[in-house]
């Protein structure tokens, strides 16, 4: 059990813990900017009132790329039956389709640096004059000049908070709030470093893909059982991939749609190369589909009135048993319910873990410089 909400079947302990004990224990002693972002007493940097009052529609595009969308793309779609109004998401350099003219947006635009070029390729495309947030750095950038010429809202992204590591501060809890949702909720980090047994089994879990990564096992693959929680794996791809992939280390994580990849990579996941490692990942679903009794020939009685999350779990313990028989490592995610707590406590696992890790192998986990090398080499293009 990790936390009331979430039962997280380990990996199988591995060899001693106590050098990433020592590591949890110096990284949590020291002033971490980051973590305060975590905390429940971090003050956002804008009045939701002043906000709402301006912008409050129902129909909100976000537009920005990595770690600038996609922790409020896993919100919106893990809580999306609690979320009342729309929201359009604008993640990649592609022409993005246009809202029926009739449709009363709020652009926000969020970008760090204020400088990302497929996010001011994206806004020349989108942003019009009116009902506009943008969400950057305090310095001088295109952005922060293009929105004091629009007049639009402007916050201040914090410095000192990576993209990717910044789902609970304003990049990932204003759009939460402008989702209906509570910041207030979402940051879980003071109980969970309070709780000696998420503790340890964030240690556990750590020390397993740091011996893992010893052995060659570098694929970290994500057998996804819940289709809400696709963006949530694309955001922990993301924070896993390029925190870690330094000095020739690294953990490739691979998101894998299940039960659909049964029929397509499972092959290859069980009788192929043994240089990966598996985590399980399944949501409790109360309002599920139920199959048809009576449509069904002889053969298949067996399905009548099954609901098709019913199917799904048991498919998902098929193969973690397949896995068992074949000594094949996994650990196993359960959600019992879906609420900003819960996704908080999930935000503040991964993120603790891969911080973790990174100390483990002995790399910065918080630059990304051969993402800087590409957006350099891109510029030059153009002149």
């Amino acid at each position: 059990m990790l936390t009331k909400s979430i039962f997280l079947k380990s990996f199988p302990k591995k060899s001693s813990e106590k050098r990433i004990k020592k590591l949890l224990d110096l990284m949590l002693s020291q002033n971490n900017q980051l973590f305060k972002s975590m905390s429940k007493n971090y003050i956002d940097q804008f009045n939701f009132k002043n906000i709402k009052k301006k912008n409050g529609r129902n129909n909100i595009r976000v537009i920005g790329i990595g770690g600038s969308i996609l922790g409020a793309q896993a919100i919106y779609y893990f809580l999306r039956n609690k979320i009342k109004k729309n929201f359009f998401f604008i993640n990649n350099l592609k022409s993005p389709k246009k809202l029926s003219s009739k449709k009363k947006i709020t652009n926000l635009v969020i970008s760090k640096s204020g400088n990302t070029l497929e996010t001011i390729a994206n806004v020349n495309l989108l942003v019009k004059e009116k009902n506009n947030i943008f969400l950057t750095e305090n310095k001088k950038s295109y952005l922060s000049e293009l929105a004091l010429k629009l007049k639009a809202e402007i916050i201040n992204h914090n410095n000192f908070i990576g993209g990717r590591y910044a789902v609970l501060s304003e990049v990932g809890m204003l759009p939460a709030q402008l989702m209906g949702l509570d910041p207030k909720k979402f940051r879980q980090f003071d109980n969970l470093i309070k709780n000696k047994k998420f503790l340890d089994i964030l240690i556990q879990n750590t020390n397993s893909i740091f011996q893992f990564s010893k052995e060659k096992r570098f694929n970290s693959i994500i057998l996804n059982y819940d289709l809400e929680s696709e963006y949530l794996f694309q955001w922990y791809q993301q924070l896993v991939a390029e925190s870690l992939g330094k000095k020739g280390k690294g953990i490739l994580p691979i998101i894998s749609t299940m039960p659909k990849d049964n029929h397509s990579v499972m092959q290859l996941y069980i009788d192929g190369f043994k240089n990966n490692f598996f985590t399980f990942f399944h949501c409790r679903e109360k309002d599920s589909t139920k199959l048809v009794k009576n449509k069904f020939l002889s053969s298949h009685k067996y399905l009548g009135s099954k609901k098709i999350n019913e199917i799904i779990f048991k498919q998902k313990i098929a193969t973690e048993n397949v896995f068992k028989t074949k000594n094949i490592p996994f650990r196993s995610f359960e959600i019992k319910k879906k609420d900003e707590k819960t996704l908080g406590e999930i935000f503040c696992f991964f993120i603790l873990e891969t911080i973790l890790l990174g100390r483990a192998l002995n790399i910065n986990p918080f630059d990304q410089p051969s993402v800087e090398l590409v957006k350099k080499e891109t510029k030059k293009l153009f002149y």
